[in-house]
């Protein structure tokens, strides 16, 4: 009897330590936002950098990126606007005109870290600085990828209407 009592204790431990791993795992279930209006089905190239070096994402690792970008950045980004700053949106064109650039993965995932003024003349209050502690390189990479791919193919991102 009591060696029973320890193998279902050290069952239900076994499962309340794996369980919080289960869910946060990085194989995300695909996301019918990206498939349906990102149109992601097969890995996409995303540019990564100034060169043109392009990296292939996912329909999961995007859906990562939007499960990331729900939890973390909706508040003020609602469909890709900027409600603290309405004039600078998550749109290609305000990406692409910011100082620098943040239409590429590496750009952006710099922004993240460290935001700066559309300008780029000053550190930003508005969005929060997002250390490795907090998201991996691979997670901000799968964040930055789905805020890009919405920029991209998202009907409505970035607009004055949400």
């Amino acid at each position: 009897m009591q060696h029973c009592f320890f193998w279902v204790r050290g069952f239900l431990l076994a499962v309340l330590v794996w369980l919080p791993f289960a869910i946060d795992s990085p194989a995300y279930a695909v996301d019918a936002y990206v498939t349906r209006y990102l149109h992601v089905t097969t890995p996409i190239p995303l540019v990564l950098d100034d060169q043109g070096k392009t990296r292939l994402f996912t329909a999961a690792e995007l859906s990562a990126g939007k499960q990331l970008f729900e939890r973390n950045c909706l508040n003020c980004h609602v469909g890709g606007a900027t409600l603290p700053d309405p004039t600078v949106s998550l749109s290609l064109a305000d990406l692409q005109s910011a100082t620098p650039q943040r239409d590429t993965i590496s750009n952006l995932v710099t922004y993240l870290r460290q935001p700066m003024t559309h300008d780029g003349t000053e550190e930003t209050f508005w969005c929060r600085q997002v250390p490795e502690s907090w998201l991996s390189q691979a997670q901000i990479e799968s964040l930055a990828g789905f805020v890009l791919r919405a920029a991209q193919k998202a009907p409505g991102w970035g607009g004055a209407e949400f």
